[in-house]
């Protein structure tokens, strides 16, 4: 399936502009106030956006020790799949590498069966990352990855996954204009996101010809409708969405207010075609954490016990 009615969140209790990350996260920007307040707001109010439609959201409190400004954006540390696995991340920043939680695991066994944990977070060692569905987009209908290379993707760490658990890579480079450069993009989710019947994607951020030709094939060969966003509209986190669906199957789109907003009505009847959208105001967790509603969403297809 690709998609699913529980995700995880992590409730901040000290959220915040994370140094470590922002060395190649463009997006963000330190603001000044209380920002974990506003943080925590912005989270409950989502949260219950969510679970009004029939979506089962699971929350758990971080902790104040170990300081993981970040640990709002679960999804880049954990995966959970269908056939019971569950897959530990090696992170970039050594202070995300803290936001690993083995309580976490054992809270969500209780409601889910487990049948194995597999870890690569040891290759952090080796100065080799792959931070989980930031970096790597999975069309699960085709059996299909897609990741951009980038700090936080190695290639070839990449390509082992997508061979250990039968994904097809579709490697690229993606960049975004930061002042007056052109620099990698730090995750594949915020310039793509791949729905059951369509794709929104910024392929200006594509800037080799073949490249870019390679992930249009790819997405037309599957089945799914393409649907384009601009580099500008991407900045905003439009491309950081997810699909979920509800109890009744029903399908959603999720994205923040500030994404939903820069969309054009074309782009959003194209959307409506296949799922709702849901949007709520993430406009602190973005400036700051540079990381957007689909960074926020853990989802877990484990099987229910």
């Amino acid at each position: 399936m690709q998609t699913t009615d529980t995700v995880l969140m992590i409730e901040p209790i000290a959220f915040g502009f994370n140094e470590q990350t922002a060395v190649n996260n463009y997006f963000q920007v330190q603001q000044e106030g209380n920002v974990q307040e506003k943080a925590l707001q912005e989270f409950h109010s989502f949260v219950e956006k969510l679970r009004v439609k029939g979506i089962n959201v699971i929350t758990i409190k971080d902790t104040i020790e170990p300081k993981t400004p970040d640990s709002i954006f679960p999804n880049n540390w954990v995966s959970f799949h269908a056939d019971g696995k569950v897959v530990l991340y090696p992170m970039f920043a050594e202070n995300r590498r803290l936001e690993r939680r083995e309580d976490i695991i054992n809270q969500i066994k209780e409601q889910f069966d487990v049948t194995e944990i597999i870890d690569y977070s040891k290759i952090e060692n080796e100065d080799k990352y792959l931070e989980g569905t930031g970096s790597m987009i999975f069309d699960h209908n085709s059996k299909i990855a897609y990741g951009s290379v980038s700090l936080r993707l190695d290639e070839e760490l990449f390509r082992k996954f997508c061979a250990e658990f039968g994904f097809t890579p579709v490697v690229f480079h993606s960049y975004q204009t930061a002042g007056e450069e052109r620099l990698p993009i730090y995750h594949t989710n915020v310039m793509m996101c791949v729905a059951d019947k369509f794709v929104v994607i910024c392929l200006d951020c594509i800037d080799d010809e073949s490249e870019r030709q390679n992930v249009i094939d790819s997405i037309k060969n599957s089945g799914k409708e393409l649907i384009e966003i601009s580099e500008d509209q991407m900045q905003n986190f439009a491309g950081n969405m997810l699909q979920v669906q509800n109890n009744s199957g029903e399908k959603f789109l999720v994205m923040s207010q500030s994404a939903y907003k820069s969309l054009k009505p074309e782009q959003v009847s194209a959307i409506e075609k296949y799922s709702e959208i849901i949007y709520s105001d993430l406009e602190t967790i973005e400036t700051n954490g540079g990381g957007s509603a689909r960074c926020m969403l853990a989802e877990i297809f484990l099987p229910k016990k």
